[in-house]
């Protein structure tokens, strides 16, 4: 699903954002491309707004990430990756050769999803979880 330019100017309006056409471009490449690095990030909204530089891309990354319109994820080994998927606690699945991320809900339960043997006071809110493995390609092409 692409987002209109209007849904992402009310999103950046409802986050108390300016409406910048950078941080419109850096917001839909996201959304368009979820799990991108970015490199990815600035390829895709450069297609849209040229003279993007790659500051503004950092800048805006770290302003959406910070006010909570995006998610950033850096599975060990990875660069820092970014998704609009922020509404619930979700998990990854990462491939080992090839790096293919994808989403994967709720594992058990309910969110957090799991419970740790001893929260140590804590008030849990999300559980980070990445599962590794190869993705359907990869464990194709590793079997012949």
């Amino acid at each position: 699903m692409v987002l209109t330019s209007p849904e992402v100017q009310q999103l950046l309006r409802e986050a108390s954002l300016r409406v910048t056409r950078p941080r419109m471009a850096v917001l839909s490449a996201v959304h368009t491309h979820p799990h991108a690095d970015t490199e990815s990030i600035i390829g895709a909204a450069r297609a849209v707004l040229p003279e993007l530089s790659h500051q503004a891309v950092y800048d805006s990354l770290h302003t959406l990430t910070a006010v909570g319109l995006l998610r950033r994820i850096q599975p060990a080994g990875s660069r820092a990756r970014y998704e609009t998927r922020v509404e619930n606690n979700h998990h990854h699945v990462v491939c080992r050769s090839c790096g293919l991320i994808a989403d994967v809900d709720c594992v058990v339960g309910e969110a957090p999803c799991l419970t740790p043997s001893d929260d140590h006071g804590f008030v849990i809110e999300t559980a980070d979880v990445i599962f590794w493995g190869l993705c359907p390609t990869c464990s194709t092409s590793q079997r012949c």
